[in-house]
């Protein structure tokens, strides 16, 4: 591949002339290259634009400004295609406190079509193109200067064959009358909560927690709560202010000295040196809190048998219909929303939009009698009552 297929933008007037190419267009597809193994928010490395002419390989890390790029990017009359957005969105949020808008993110599209839960890129481009894409620069450390010339082929077709993936999917989805059925999940892909820190509800996300109860819970919130704290305003990796291993063990233990304190195995001596004293201090706050605000863990009932059973129907007709579609029965639903169902919650993704068409409306019609199963010559039928 030769460098005339893509430009690699790294001053002020190559970005200016770009963005002139770029303005006006009504779509484009987007990467990016990033690095957080050392911080806390995604370092952007390099950013990956294309157009149905053009492939631009533009250097955050040269250029002293990417805002005239970024204006563009967040033009809203321009969809932005991205495969598995979330990581590029959560770059854009923290650029700009925002996700850009619309986007068409072509490993959801790609679930809707019959290509499997979240399908790699790789995997859709050989399956839609039979193009074999280099994994050779997948551990590449993009923070590092200069990038020769087969680093950014390996970036250019990252967005390259994008393009054509795009098209591929749209023209399938208009064919099965379905490009309008995701809309609301790219809406809901763009939400900036999803993307924002959110540093009291970070205890949710360490593993293990879940097997902590009453107490236990308000002091690794606490603890969590200030951890992310430390990592937002540093920069650093959450586990280089202190690992999750060591937040559950001071939640069960909740030591009240030094003494109790050095007798965890999971305290470097490091993190007690330069905190130690912090986290005391931090497991007395939260065991002095009322017990009327500590966390709670979702209750989750146990099903009896015979709606264990039920579930288990209306998981047949998911899958039924899934299949039928073309359609990933994890697209459609979770066995967690269908039990959900059967204890009375209606307000699920299932019984809205394209899934309720699909199979969210007649699993309501099983789950309410007006609808049962059958099997004919070894196929699973559904009729009405």
């Amino acid at each position: 591949m030769s460098a005339a297929d893509w430009l690699y933008v790294d001053t002020a007037p190559e970005l200016e002339a770009l963005v002139a190419r770029l303005q006006g267009s009504p779509w484009l597809a987007l990467d990016t290259e990033f690095i957080r193994e050392r911080t806390y928010y995604p370092q952007l490395c390099l950013l990956q634009v294309a157009t149905p002419g053009l492939i631009a390989c533009v250097d955050p890390l040269a250029l002293p400004d990417i805002g005239p790029l970024l204006d563009v990017l967040y033009d809203p009359a321009t969809v932005k295609v991205l495969h598995a957005a979330s990581q590029d969105l959560e770059i854009f949020y923290h650029l700009r406190g925002a996700v850009p808008q619309p986007v068409f993110d072509t490993q959801i599209a790609a679930s809707l079509l019959g290509h499997g839960e979240q399908a790699g890129y790789g995997t859709l481009v050989e399956s839609l193109l039979s193009i074999t894409l280099d994994k050779s620069q997948s551990r590449t450390d993009w923070a590092q200067r200069p990038l020769d010339a087969t680093q950014l082929a390996y970036a250019a077709d990252d967005v390259r064959h994008l393009r054509s993936v795009y098209g591929l999917l749209l023209d399938e989805l208009a064919r099965l009358g379905r490009r309008d059925w995701l809309e609301q999940d790219f809406i809901d892909l763009c939400r900036s909560d999803r993307y924002a820190p959110n540093p009291p509800e970070a205890w949710r996300r360490i593993k293990g927690a879940r097997m902590l109860r009453g107490v236990q819970l308000a002091v690794l919130a606490r603890l969590a709560e200030w951890r992310e704290q430390q990592a937002m305003a540093s920069d650093r990796p959450r586990k280089w202010i202190a690992a999750d291993d060591l937040l559950l063990d001071l939640a069960r233990v909740q030591p009240r000295d030094e003494a109790q304190l050095g007798k965890l195995r999971t305290l470097e001596a490091a993190t007690a040196r330069r905190h130690g004293a912090t986290l005391l201090a931090l497991v007395a706050e939260a065991r002095a809190q009322p017990k009327e605000s500590w966390p709670q863990l979702p209750q989750r009932r146990q099903l009896a048998a015979e709606q264990e059973a039920l579930v288990d129907a209306m998981m047949a007709i998911v899958r039924l219909r899934g299949l039928q579609k073309g359609v990933s029965t994890a697209q459609l639903a979770a066995r967690r929303e269908l039990e959900q169902l059967v204890e009375g919650e209606r307000d699920l993704p299932l019984l809205h939009g394209w899934r309720a068409g699909v199979a969210g409306r007649e699993v309501l019609d099983l789950l309410e009698g007006r609808l049962a199963l059958a099997v004919r010559d070894g196929q699973l039928l559904t009729f009405d009552r």
